[in-house]
C-alpha cells in the first residue's frame, strides 16, 4: 500500500491496465465551441469498458492485490458505475465480486452489475450507508473491501485519464472533471500538475450535490445528507479523506451547475453530438455551455466520465431540458 500519490504511480497503473481498457478518444463539436467560446475537447470515457472511467481504478486495484487476496473475493459499495466496473474487472481476472447498491440504484447499472456475474445487495440510499454495509460484509466474509474512490490504487488508475489527455493534446489550458468522491479528479490532477503544471484543473458538481464545493470553500471536509440530483453518480456525501487533500493542493476551483443545465447538456450531447452521456458525465459540458468556466481558458478538455443511463431517467431528463 503506497502512502502518497505521484505521477509515477499513475504511470505504473497505466502499465498494468492499458491492455485491458480502451484508450478513449477526444471528441470535438463546432457547435459546442460556438456556444461556449472555448475550443472544447471531450474525453469520451462514456465509450470506456463498463461505460465509465471506473474500470481503470477497479482494474488497478485488483491487479495490485496479491493472489491470495484475490482468491478471497472483494466487496464494494457503489451507486452503480464503480460496482459495474469492479464486477467487470472481477470477471476479467477471475475474482468473485459482491456489490452493495442503494435502494434507488439505476436499473441499467444494476442490470449491468448482475450481467457481469457479481453478487448484489441493496441497502440504504446514502453513500455512507452502503459503504458501511460493504465494510461489514468484508469483515464477515473475509472479502477485501474495495473503496469506490478513497484509495491510492483507485486514484492512480483513474489518473490514467489525465495521462492519456496529455499524450493526446500538446497544449491544453484547463481540464474539467466531475466531482463525487474525488477519486477521478485526484488522480487526474496529480498526474497533470506534476507533468504539466501550467494546466488548470477545475472540478464540476451539481449545485444539489455540492459537498466538494462546500469542502473546498471551507477548507475541511463537509458532509451532506438527503442528496437529490439527476447526476446519480455524483451523489456522494463527502469527498474522500485521502482524495480531498489532493483537491486542495492541485485544483483551481470547483464549479457548480444546476439540474436544468445538466439536463440540457445531456440532451445537447445526444441530439447534436450523437453521444449518450449520463448526467454525472455531462456536468463538465454544462459548465462550458453555461458560462461557469473562467474565460482566460481557451483550450479546454471536458471529461465525459460515463454513459450509463436508463430509459426512464432519459425521459425525465428530456422533460427537464
Amino acid at each position: 500500500m503506497i502512502n502518497m500519490l505521484t505521477a509515477k504511480d499513475v504511470e505504473q497503473a497505466y502499465e498494468r491496465i492499458h491492455s485491458y481498457v480502451h484508450r478513449t478518444p477526444l471528441l470535438t463539436s463546432r457547435t459546442l465551441n460556438e456556444i461556449s467560446n472555448f475550443q472544447v475537447f471531450m474525453k469520451a470515457e462514456n465509450f470506456q469498458k463498463s461505460g465509465s472511467f471506473k474500470i481503470r481504478g477497479a482494474l488497478n486495484f485488483l491487479l495490485s492485490m496479491d493472489e491470495r487476496e484475490r482468491e478471497r473475493g472483494v466487496v464494494t459499495g457503489s451507486s452503480g458505475n464503480h460496482g459495474q466496473a469492479l464486477a467487470l474487472a472481477g470477471k476479467m481476472l477471475g475474482v468473485d465480486v459482491k456489490v452493495v447498491v442503494p435502494q434507488d440504484a439505476s436499473p441499467a447499472k444494476v442490470a449491468a452489475i448482475q450481467g457481469y456475474g457479481a453478487k448484489l445487495e441493496r441497502f440504504g440510499t446514502s453513500s455512507t450507508e452502503r459503504l458501511r454495509r460493504a465494510q461489514e460484509i468484508s469483515e464477515r466474509e473475509q472479502r477485501v473491501f474495495v473503496p469506490p474512490f478513497d484509495h491510492y490504487w483507485i486514484m492512480a488508475g483513474q489518473g490514467t485519464v489525465g495521462l492519456e489527455i496529455l499524450e493526446q493534446l500538446d497544449e491544453v489550458d484547463a481540464i474539467l472533471v466531475p466531482c463525487g468522491g474525488c477519486g477521478l479528479i485526484a488522480g487526474i490532477s496529480t498526474y497533470v500538475k506534476e507533468r504539466r503544471p501550467s494546466v488548470r484543473i477545475y472540478g464540476v458538481e451539481p449545485d444539489q450535490s455540492n459537498s466538494t464545493y462546500l469542502s473546498f470553500k471551507a477548507g475541511r471536509r463537509v458532509e451532506l445528507h438527503n442528496i437529490q440530483t439527476i447526476a446519480d453518480g455524483l451523489r456522494t456525501a463527502s469527498p474522500g479523506e485521502l482524495t480531498f487533500p489532493i483537491v486542495q493542493r492541485y485544483v483551481e476551483d470547483v464549479l457548480l451547475v444546476s439540474e436544468k443545465e445538466i439536463a440540457h447538456a445531456v440532451v445537447f450531447l445526444l441530439e447534436r453530438c450523437k453521444i449518450l452521456v449520463e448526467p454525472s458525465g455531462a456536468v463538465t459540458v454544462a459548465a462550458a455551455m453555461f458560462g461557469k468556466v473562467p474565460s482566460r481558458n481557451k483550450k479546454v478538455v471536458a471529461v465525459l466520465s460515463g454513459g450509463n443511463v436508463d430509459k426512464q431517467r432519459l425521459t425525465e431528463i428530456f422533460a427537464m431540458s
